[in-house]
């Protein structure tokens, strides 16, 4: 990560908000999370302000939330952070940034679901609803969200090589097979595209909320069906997939495992930088992915 020479401080956040919108300047504000692009300050009790404060393209990203989400949120059956107001580049901050709702809830990574038909349904009824049509002008992914899997594989690769993998032959069985199923011949459908553990709230054993639209694009259903093996606990893949609707192809079901592959990985490989203390490690994304890539690889192809 890149991160901005302006340090961010509950002050600059204060005055940008007199500056823009001095109706909420005086509204109790904290620190909440520091993620990979944005950093979140809470805004009294039911609001929050995101800045970005890593990539530079986390400005695109959060100009695609404001956008979008407004027109999105009221379909959706779970809790997300809607933007309510805009900020502008400025001389006090050089970039953009948003107030959105604040959504309670704690993170799967901290806090995975344990009620595995509730969590099954709940997930299955988010993606049902998000996965409509997209219009031409929706954002494309990045890192090749929403399109094929091939091409994808150094990180397999990269994982194997560093002795991450138990079962590297298992795993890339799963992953053959999901880089040779056909290709989506569908519309390109909305896409959250980075439902990983810390970006789905939780609250008594169940989904609550999800959080991170910053990837959101248009393309393949299937990376966001992959979701379901990292959140789901042992034994509800079954009923996600029974519950969202359309019923997913057999190709669509073998490209979701590949991108789960993927997503596994991922987490592995920043849960083990967390352990070992280098920068951008999360040491809680690693036993989620470990669990997803056990599931993957005890299911017959």
């Amino acid at each position: 990560m890149t991160h901005t020479e302006i340090e961010i401080t509950a002050e600059l956040v204060r005055d940008l908000l007199r500056d823009q919108h001095p109706d909420l300047a005086d509204r109790p504000l904290r620190l909440g999370a520091r993620g990979w692009d944005n950093q979140l300050w809470r805004l009294g009790d039911d609001l929050a302000v995101r800045l970005p404060w890593a990539t530079q393209n986390a400005d695109a990203l959060l100009r695609n939330e404001h956008a979008w989400l407004p027109s999105l949120a009221p379909h959706l059956p779970l809790p997300i952070p809607v933007p309510q107001r805009l900020g502008e580049p400025s001389e006090r901050f050089p970039r953009p940034w948003i107030v959105t709702t604040w959504v309670p809830g704690t993170p799967a990574d901290l806090a995975p679901a344990t009620r595995a038909a509730d969590a099954a349904d709940a997930l299955a009824a988010f993606l049902t609803a998000l996965h409509r049509p997209a219009p031409d002008t929706a954002p494309s992914g990045r890192f090749g969200r929403g399109g094929p899997l091939a091409g994808h594989a150094e990180q397999l690769t990269t994982a194997v090589e560093l002795g991450l993998v138990t079962d590297p032959d298992a795993v890339r069985a799963v992953w053959d097979d999901a880089v040779a199923a056909p290709e989506w011949a569908g519309p390109a459908v909305w896409l959250h595209s980075d439902l990983h553990p810390a970006n789905v709230l939780t609250a008594d054993g169940t989904f609550c909320g999800v959080i991170d639209f910053g990837d959101l694009c248009a393309g393949d259903p299937a990376g966001d069906l992959a979701a379901a093996w990292l959140l789901l606990p042992d034994g509800a893949i079954d009923r996600f997939h029974d519950a969202y609707q359309p019923t997913p192809d057999a190709a669509t079901l073998r490209r979701a495992r590949g991108w789960a592959v993927l997503q596994a990985l991922s987490g592995i490989l920043i849960g083990e930088a967390g352990v070992r203390g280098r920068p951008g490690g999360k040491p809680t994304w690693g036993p989620p992915a470990q669990a997803a890539l056990r599931r993957l690889t005890n299911r017959p192809i």
